[in-house]
């Protein structure tokens, strides 16, 4: 057929003009053209040369964008034109097909203005970018002329007779009204821009968010083709596979995301209910407050779900409509000509268009690509709202935490807790509620309209099936409740789990020593073996909601189609059979995710109701006191000034501090009453109940002056100090402050209170640095020594989360804090209490009489040193809640005796005290010992860390860009396999074939019923034939046609039957796995060498069996499964629509290449958000509960404003990371979602051309229907699984460390019984190392120690003393030389035998949490009367007898209800139970007190006399009286003799250690 504009039909008029221009249709479709080729002209140069411009600039910063005004319903209504056009341009070809020869004005036309309309928008986005308004009005014009030539052709149909009815005139009608309302759009541009005909063009800047290059989350921002497609996350998401994401490349949040703006939107709301409500007892409502501030994007999200949902119903009826006209196709081919011939051309109806299978299929192809767009616009929006509130909330609790009545927490109303609880699930819960809440209303309505159209398609045996899902949706509530129980009795065991492992591994040293390993790995496996139990029913109960998932739509389906065969009258054709598939499918999840929002809408109930409460708790009360005198009104304003204004009290101070060298303050003396800095008149204060804590308080505070407070213990010193600082509640009375000194008191409380931050960040906290100042307090605080012993010095992180310091140098730093502070008043709650006699003493002179006093500043001590009276200018006695005396020490001595007389004895015994305690050595100097222990094993762990790091760069050599990429893209199948194997093999094999089996018989069940539908089919149009209706065929039909339901039957049953093997198989392939990984971790961690402890942190050996175990547990599992499954439902859906039409298979290499590249990116980039997801919330949390701790201290010091901006700062960092992982989740989502929609548009295309048969076709489409839902989930589980695995890596290079040698080369049968009997030790050349790649540290030591004798071992540090009593023990490795004891050389012993037959005392005492008999004898070899001897003669057995239970009484984690030295008797009693000859003590006595010693030493003569005793010294004295003394130094053994002897040669190192120590 020739082509030609006009159609070249036999005798048509098409080129005459006869009746007038107008009345040609071709001319008047001719002159619809002219607007779209004039655009095209225009634009395109604009278009060619910008484009030239932009590239030679590499990237138009974001700053520069700009809406104009109407900017997203322009978008709309372009995309609105640009589906009439397609509907424009599929009309045209369809009517031309009618047509006797081609008429290309059909559609041409239609064509030209689909692309004018794209390119009137890619124009547009130009210019907005360019901020160039004038170049829109080539964009004005066209909408005015497009608009005119439409209305000629809307105006000659009318003139023709052409009504609604007729689908080309609705067509027009459409694009008239839609060009119209283009063209208002630009006119409103002109009016508010004022870019052409006005004299004053209006400047307007971008907002304010992307004038802020820190902000990089443009989704606000972009225009909506990018905002739904997230096409502005490529940069990113592209760019994370070169290099990984950090947290400055996703910069700060836009100003309307942050926590503050949304903080200030939910507290306005709060605020307005409060004043709203008559009855003031009444708490707000949080609900109606979340909803003022947050219920438009609800609303929006709701608006956007709804539209998704009904298009999802286009699907089902698309493929039922291709269906049904290809079975008319391939059965009776005729045309039903309703349109009718007008103006030379046909003009079709719409039902007409809506026959034709290509339109049709078309149309389900943008229903789906709008339906998922819609879909994924709610997702986010109710995820962003959900962020948000999430960051309101934070702030709220926050802000109010800082407002928190001290009483409340000291009280035990609010626990930190409860506050953490608030703080890192209610929240959650909310949040969590907020993304689920749009399906409480739009999920009925999805059922309801789905039941509604499976009623019109089956009739009543769909309300069978539907009656079935209903029935069983309240088994899945059920079980989804029981998952939430099991989960949590769950938990409740690995925490009692990880209790005893982290024991385990602290005391790992000692189990070791006493070979006790086994009989305490035992306690953890019997844990863990109730937790495996929880384990199981949790993984049955998870299965059990799998299965239910998968087998509800089955029974439906069966439900409904076996009844239809036997109650309707009609045959079920395959383009109904298929529809109603599709709808069970859609149908089926909603079902499933109303029973978790269900059970999150409970949730969220509850945690507002905890919210509420704590919102309504008590508040401390207000901040009068710090205005000065209350009589004076001129003052109050102050009030508010400061918190705000943090800035200035910054530069104020910054210019004190650089003038320290003079003090400049106060030249003049004030007047009279300048002198008291604070007053206190009949006050009454209390801690929250009725009776008063403090009475009748009358005090004064001389200004510049040293006051100390003192009184016994409890009688009220700190209250008095919170009182004034106005933490207690007060009853009655004043506190006045002098007007000059208040905005901020140095405050050291009792107990210190550390952030997690470096020391100098400690200290300054929060003032300037200035470098005299600060070394000045540092030394006089003596924290030099300290900081020196730091891995980064003072730039090292401390607190909850950094480095363990002793309660010393914790006291210490905040003390220091208190100095640094430059404010006129400092508060020291008890600062000598941590502290020894030396650093006590250091701190007064240097600290408090010297640094503070010089400075005049007015202090506040309170103490119970009372040597420090004599420095005080002003004492204050206290005596029960009251003053008992006042004044300066000449006062009290004069006018109170008795007092005065009472504290003289009482100094004179701390005298005593003091003079015992410098013969011990200080506890400081212990105090630095173990924080050097802490520390060397750190060089060593930085090894190990390389080690790891050069491991990781192994798997790739050459190290550069494209292989680091290639790697971080690798999905680790090595892994995912060692985690399979430890299943087992057998539990694998099953859950593959399962599965197989399963998609198999789904695939089958899909076939049949193609197969059984096409047959009615045939039947029913062999019927139609005869139209005589011949009794043959009717009475055939009947019996072929049941033959169907048996088959049917049996394959439904065994395909449920499957479900529930598979979901079972997959679970318990998890607890098989999960059982055998923390197996072996236990037994490979507790059986390795010591040396593995010293150079591995606890942390992270604890982080195995925590958080990765945790994983293992209960992650993999559902992620495996969920990843299988989506895949074979993916792959048999891509092998059926093959089957159906082969030609699929072409379309799908291109699709299968873009799916490949969207993991891949998408993968890297998930795994780098989410690690920075969870790395940005644990310091938001900790956060709130260091607050929380510290509240007394930021109070005092008035630094609420810096720390809730500090809370601002980690809550916007951790939303920002949130936010881009859910829009990276958003981004892959569309991208597959569209991949989706693409297939089954080639499927449906495919199907129509290859004229299959119609029941496969249907089969086909309904599959690839199933494949949008879920191929995203393919890949979202991929990642997850990739994240998780990471899991099993760990853990797997822990399973690598080698193990002790456990076995020894003799027999144990060939060892006495009694060995060692006598303790005789020899060491011959011994030559021992910690480690094959160490130097040794001990070098050829010989010695010879007699049976029974006492022999001291000494030296200096490091000199290799403790690695001697290891080598008794074989802990370390002996290389050269052996020891022999009793004749036998111990390293040929296995260990078992040779530790548990010798005794140790460390100088560490461990106690393990259980029982006192536990702790004595584990293994229950021992008698009663044998333990209490053993506590006899180690002095406890009165206290034990004492105790409730006696040898069964209770012992806390760590032995934390003894003392110190108690502790170490009972290790004395450990070593005594174990009747061995040879006992040796490790520094024993060295964190005990001198009565503690004394005993140990006494016992040590009489009841281990006949043993061989080993006695490793840090203080000499206590080996003066030994029989033999063996002097180490550097690794070597330099001198050994008697005592005596060696302290009578002049120079001997012996002699020197003495006389070092005395």
């Amino acid at each position: 057929m020739a082509l030609s504009f006009c159609g070249n039909d036999r005798g048509s008029d098409a080129y005459s003009v006869d009746n007038g221009v107008l009345d040609n249709g071709c001319f008047v479709d001719a002159l619809n053209l002219v607007p779209h080729v004039f655009l095209l002209f225009i634009t395109f140069p604009i278009l060619f040369i910008g484009w030239g411009s932009q590239s030679s600039k590499v990237q138009i910063h974001h700053n520069t964008w700009l809406h104009f005004p109407g900017h997203n319903l322009r978008w709309i209504l372009t995309f609105t034109l640009l589906f009439v056009h397609v509907c424009e341009i599929a009309e045209g070809i369809v009517s031309n097909t009618h047509m006797g020869s081609n008429h290309l004005h059909l559609f041409m036309p239609a064509l030209m203005g689909f692309i004018a309309a794209t390119t009137s928008v890619v124009y547009y986005h130009n210019i907005e970018t360019a901020n160039f308004p004038k170049l829109l009005l080539a964009l004005f014009i066209y909408w005015i002329l497009a608009f005119i030539t439409k209305m000629i052709k809307l105006w000659k149909f009318a003139e023709a007779n052409l009504g609604v009815q007729h689908l080309r005139f609705c067509i027009t009608a459409l694009l008239v009204i839609l060009y119209g309302l283009l063209m208002a759009v630009e006119i409103n541009v002109i009016r508010v821009r004022k870019y052409v005909f006005f004299t004053n063009p209006q400047r307007v800047k971008p907002p304010e968010d992307l004038q802020d290059l820190g902000v990089r989350f443009l989704q606000p921002f972009v225009n909506l083709l990018s905002k739904a497609t997230y096409w502005w996350m490529n940069p990113l998401i592209i760019g994370a596979h070169k290099r990984p994401i950090e947290l400055k490349k996703i910069g700060k949040l836009p100003i309307a995301m942050r926590a503050l703006t949304n903080y200030m939107s939910l507290k306005d709301a709060y605020e307005e209910q409060r004043q709203n409500t008559e009855d003031p007892e009444k708490s707000p409502s949080i609900w109606r407050s979340m909803y003022r501030a947050f219920g438009r994007p609800i609303l929006l999200s709701s608006t956007f779900r709804y539209m998704a949902d009904l298009l999802g119903f286009a699907g089902p009826l698309c493929i039922s409509g291709i269906v049904e006209h290809l079975n008319r196709k391939t059965t009776v081919k005729t045309t039903s000509e309703t349109g009718d011939m007008t103006l030379g051309v046909y003009f079709m109806s719409s039902i007409e268009l809506l026959q034709n299978t290509s339109v049709l299929a078309v149309l389900l192809f943008l229903a789906l690509v709008l339906q998922r767009t819609f879909l994924q616009a709610s997702y986010y929006v109710t995820i962003e709202t959900g962020i948000n509130l999430r960051g309101a909330l934070l702030a709220m609790i926050y802000n109010k935490i800082l407002r928190l009545s001290t009483s409340n927490m000291s009280m035990g109303e609010m626990t930190l807790g409860q506050i953490n609880n608030l703080v890192a699930i209610e929240t959650n819960q909310l949040m969590w509620f907020l993304f689920l809440c749009p399906n409480l209303w739009a999920m009925p309505v999805q059922i309801i309209m789905g039941v509604i159209l499976l009623y019109y398609l089956l009739g009543n045996s769909a309300l069978i099936g539907a009656g079935v899902i209903l029935l069983l949706a309240p088994v899945q509530y059920l079980i989804a409740t029981k998952l939430a129980e099991t989960q949590k009795s769950t938990l409740d065991y690995s925490t009692d789990r990880l209790k005893k492992t982290t024991e385990i591994l602290k005391g790992i040293k000692l189990l070791k020593l006493y070979a006790w390993e086994k009989i305490f790995c035992n306690r953890v496996e019997e844990t863990r073996e109730k937790e495996l139990t929880s384990l199981k029913t949790f993984a049955l109960y998870t299965s059990m909601s799998i299965f239910m998932n998968a087998a509800i739509p089955i029974a439906a389906v069966l439900a409904t189609f076996v009844t239809h065969a036997y109650i309707e009258e009609e045959r079920l054709g395959p383009a109904k059979a298929f529809a109603s598939l599709a709808l069970f499918h859609i149908l089926v999840t909603p079902l499933f995710l109303l029973s978790t929002v269900v059970r999150f809408a409970v949730k969220a109930l509850v945690s507002v109701q905890k919210l509420g409460e704590f919102l309504q708790s008590d508040e401390i009360g207000d901040d009068s006191w710090r205005n000065g005198d209350l009589s004076m009104p001129a003052d109050s304003g102050k009030k508010y000034k400061y918190p705000g204004d943090t800035k200035a009290i910054n530069r104020k101070g910054r210019y004190r501090m650089d003038n320290y060298e003079q003090p400049m303050r106060r030249q003049l003396r004030p007047s009279e009453t300048e002198d008291i800095a604070v007053e206190v008149n009949d006050g009454f204060f209390t801690w929250g109940s009725c009776l008063s804590t403090l009475s009748d308080i009358n005090v004064r505070i001389p200004s510049g002056q040293l006051t100390m407070i003192v009184g016994q213990v409890g009688c009220g010193k700190s209250s008095l100090l919170l009182a004034m600082l106005g933490e207690m509640q007060t009853i009655s009375g004043k506190v006045y402050w002098s007007n000059k000194n208040r905005y901020s008191v140095a405050y050291a409380g009792q107990k210190s209170w550390l952030l997690n931050a470096t020391v100098e960040e400690n200290i300054t906290f929060g003032s300037s640095f200035n470098k005299q100042r600060y070394k000045a307090v540092i030394d006089a605080c003596s924290l030099q020594p300290d900081i020196d012993l730091l891995p980064f010095g003072d730039q090292t992180e401390i607190g909850e989360r950094g480095i363990n310091l002793s309660g010393g140098q914790r006291q210490r730093i905040c003390v220091a804090r208190a100095l640094y502070q430059n404010t006129n008043i400092v508060f020291l709650d008890d600062p000598f209490s941590a502290l020894d006699i030396h650093l006590s003493d250091h701190l007064m002179l240097e600290g408090i009489l010297k640094f503070l006093q010089d400075d005049k500043r007015t202090v506040v001590l309170v103490t119970h040193k009372l040597q420090y009276l004599i420095h005080a200018d002003w004492i204050i006695a206290m005596k029960d809640g009251s003053v008992l005396r006042e004044g300066t020490l000449k006062d009290i001595q004069t006018h109170d005796v008795k007092l005065y007389e009472h504290w003289k004895t009482l100094m004179n015994r701390q005298d005593q005290e003091l003079e015992k305690e410098t013969e011990l050595e200080s506890q400081t100097t212990l105090e630095r010992k173990t924080l050097r222990r802490a520390f060397y094993s750190r060089e060593a762990k930085n090894q190990i860390d390389d080690e790891d790091e050069e491991e990781e760069m192994e798997e790739d050599d050459d190290d550069n860009m494209s292989t680091t990429t290639s790697r971080r893209s690798k999905i680790p199948w090595r892994m995912c396999w060692r985690y399979l194997s430890s299943g087992g093999c057998l539990m694998v094999f099953l859950m593959v074939s399962s599965k197989l089996a399963k998609h198999s018989v789904m695939v089958a069940i899909d076939y049949w019923l193609a197969d059984w539908t096409s047959s009615n089919q045939r039947n029913k149009s062999r019927i139609d034939s005869f139209a005589n209706g011949t009794n043959y065929t009717e009475n055939n039909d009947p019996l072929e046609h049941y033959s169907y339901v048996p088959v049917f039957i049996i394959l439904c049953g065994s395909a449920i039957v499957l479900c529930l093997v598979t979901s079972l198989t997959v679970e318990f392939l998890g607890v098989a796995a999960a059982t055998k990984l923390h197996h072996n971790l236990l037994n490979k961690i507790i059986h390795a060498p010591i040396r593995f402890f010293d150079i591995t942190p606890l942390g992270q050996i604890l982080n195995r069996f925590s958080a990765d175990t945790n994983i293992i547990d209960q992650h993999i599992p559902p992620t495996l499964e969920s990843l299988t499954r989506s895949t074979l439902l993916c792959l048999s859906a891509i092998g059926v629509i093959a089957f159906v039409t082969p030609t699929f298979l072409i379309a799908l290499v291109p699709l299968a290449v873009a799916f490949y590249f969207i993991q891949k990116y998408f993968r890297v980039a998930s795994k780098d958000l989410q690690d920075l997801d969870d790395s940005t919330q644990l310091p938001l949390l900790c956060h709130f509960s260091e607050t929380a701790e510290g509240l007394t201290t930021i109070r005092a010091f008035r630094h609420e404003a810096r720390f809730k901006q500090r809370m601002l700062e980690l809550t916007d960092t951790n939303n920002t990371a949130y936010l881009f992982l859910s829009a990276a989740n958003r981004w892959l989502e569309v991208r597959t979602d569209y991949l989706g929609a693409m297939i089954v548009l080639t499927a449906a295309v495919a199907a129509i051309w290859s004229s299959s048969q119609s029941g496969l076709v249907g089969l086909g489409l309904t599959y690839a229907l199933t494949v949008t839902n879920y191929l995203n989930w393919v890949v979202r589980n991929l990642a997850d699984l990739e994240v998780q695995m990471a899991a099993v890596k760990k853990v797997n290079s822990f399973l690598s460390t080698e193990s002790e040698n456990y076995e020894g080369s003799m027999d144990v049968s060939q060892v006495p019984e009694d060995w060692p009997q006598h303790g005789e030790i020899k060491i011959q050349d011994l030559c021992v190392r910690y480690d094959p790649m160490l130097k040794p540290v001990l070098k050829e030591v010989n010695a010879y120690i007699n049976p029974g004798q006492k022999v001291g071992i000494c030296g200096r540090t490091g000199s290799g003393k403790s690695s001697l009593s290891l080598a008794f023990f074989n802990m370390v490795d002996v290389f050269e030389g052996k020891i022999v004891i009793d004749g036998i050389d111990i390293c040929k012993l296995p260990l078992q035998t040779l530790r548990s037959r010798l005794s140790i005392i460390l100088q560490d005492p461990v106690l393990f949490s259980g029982s006192i008999r536990l702790n004595l004898d584990p293994e229950r070899t021992c008698t009663d009367d044998r333990l209490w001897e053993a506590l006899e003669i180690a002095q406890l057995k009165n206290m034990v007898k004492a105790l409730p239970g006696g040898l069964d009484a209770v012992v806390t984690e760590g032995g934390e209800n003894f003392s110190v030295g108690q502790r170490q008797l009972f290790c004395l009693a450990r070593a005594f139970v174990r009747k061995s000859s040879i006992l040796i003590m490790d520094e024993a006595t060295a964190s005990i007190d001198m009565a503690t010693e004394n005993i140990l030493q006494k016992v040590v003569m009489t009841a281990f006399a006949d043993r061989t005793v080993v006695t490793i010294a840090h203080l000499v004295s206590s080996i003066l009286e030994a029989e033999q003394v063996l002097v180490f130094s550097a690794g070597n053994l330099v001198e050994s003799g008697s005592a005596a002897n060696l302290l009578a040669q002049e120079d001997s190192l012996f002699l020197n250690l003495v006389r070092k120590h005395k």
